[in-house]
């Protein structure tokens, strides 16, 4: 079953990056000055908005003909928990990139590391959605292979 084992890999891929950005990028931003700090988010999060969007897209796109193929809804649900992430970031996360965003770096002051902090808070809902897609999407192959 290659489109959903391909799913699989994207949606493992997307957890993978995820928890990264929450364990190893975000505390070390978190340690820089405020002017800097925005800079440095400013670049990971476009870098990371490329990457995460696309394997989350491309994820579901794989799940979807593998829930086709097979019949079975954990590949649907995999994809489809997997891709929640678009709106997710769009309803939860945007507010405060756009608060982010219209500070000037050499303006930056607390309310930034505030603001990074709280995204760094809201970003670990990408960790959780990434691993329950990983964990949906790996029950459903396993059942492929028992069945």
């Amino acid at each position: 079953m290659i489109p959903g084992l391909l799913a699989l890999i994207l949606a493992a891929l997307f957890t993978g990056a995820a928890l990264y950005i929450l364990v190893a990028e975000q505390p070390a931003r978190l340690l820089i000055p405020e002017p800097a700090l925005l800079v440095q988010w400013r670049r990971a999060y476009r870098g990371g908005t490329a990457m995460q969007g696309s394997l989350a897209v491309i994820g579901f796109l794989c799940a979807a003909p593998a829930w086709w193929l097979t019949g079975r809804l954990g590949f649907l649900a995999g994809g489809f928990v997997l891709v929640a992430n678009w709106p997710y970031t769009l309803i939860v996360i945007m507010p405060v990139n756009r608060r982010l965003e219209a500070i000037a770096p050499m303006a930056a002051g607390p309310e930034v590391r505030i603001l990074v902090a709280r995204w760094g808070r809201l970003h670990a809902g990408r960790v959780a959605l990434g691993g329950m897609a990983v964990l949906i999407l790996f029950w459903t192959l396993v059942s492929l292979t028992v069945a």
